[in-house]
C-alpha cells in the first residue's frame, strides 16, 4: 500500500501548464514544424514570426499560417501571464498602502495619547538654583575627602654639630 504522501506528489504531474513561477522569463520548448524552438516565451513569438515572414516570403503558405498560429500562442501566453503579474502587483500594491494606513492611523493615536498624558500630568519640578561657586564644577573624589596632615620631620643634626652631651652646639652672636 502506497502512501498518501506518494500519492500527492504524482497527483500534480499530469498537468499541462506549469503552476508557479514566472511564465514572462521561464524557458519553454516548443516543438513546430521545423523541429524545436528554445527560448522564452517573448523569444519564441520572435522566432516564429520570422519564420512566419521567411515562410510568406517563399510563399509557402500552409507552413506561414503555422508559424502564425504557434506565435499566437505564445504571444497569448504572455499576455494571460502578464495580466497575471499585474493583478499580483496591484493587489501587494492594495495592501501596501493599507498597511500605511494602519501605520499612520497606530501612530497618530500614540501621539495624540502622548499629548493627552503630556497635558495630564503635573508640570515637573524646576530644578535646583545653581550656586556661583558650583557653576558648573563636578565634585571629585579628591575633594570629597579632608586633607591629611602632613608630618613635619625634626631636622637630623650631624655629628660635630653636637656637644658631647647631645645638645645643639650654641650659635654666638
Amino acid at each position: 500500500m502506497k502512501s498518501s504522501r506518494s500519492r500527492s506528489r504524482n497527483k500534480n504531474r499530469n498537468n499541462t501548464r506549469p503552476s508557479g513561477g514566472n511564465i514572462v522569463n521561464r524557458v519553454f520548448d516548443s516543438s513546430g514544424p521545423e523541429g524545436k524552438v528554445r527560448g522564452t516565451p517573448q523569444q519564441i513569438v520572435e522566432k516564429y514570426t520570422q519564420m512566419h515572414r521567411d515562410s510568406l516570403l517563399a510563399r509557402d503558405s500552409v507552413n506561414s499560417e503555422n508559424f502564425a498560429q504557434h506565435a499566437e500562442h505564445y504571444t497569448r501566453l504572455l499576455a494571460e501571464a502578464q495580466k497575471e503579474i499585474d493583478a499580483k502587483r496591484e493587489e501587494q500594491e492594495q495592501q501596501n498602502r493599507e498597511r500605511q494606513i494602519e501605520r499612520d492611523r497606530e501612530r497618530n493615536e500614540r501621539l495624540k495619547a502622548q499629548e493627552e498624558a503630556a497635558a495630564a500630568a503635573p508640570p515637573p519640578p524646576p530644578p535646583p538654583p545653581v550656586q556661583p561657586e558650583d557653576a558648573g564644577l563636578v565634585e571629585t573624589p579628591e575633594e570629597a575627602a579632608p586633607p591629611k596632615k602632613r608630618r613635619t620631620r625634626k631636622p637630623k643634626t650631624r655629628p660635630d654639630q653636637t656637644s658631647g652631651d647631645g645638645a645643639a652646639p650654641e650659635v654666638a652672636e
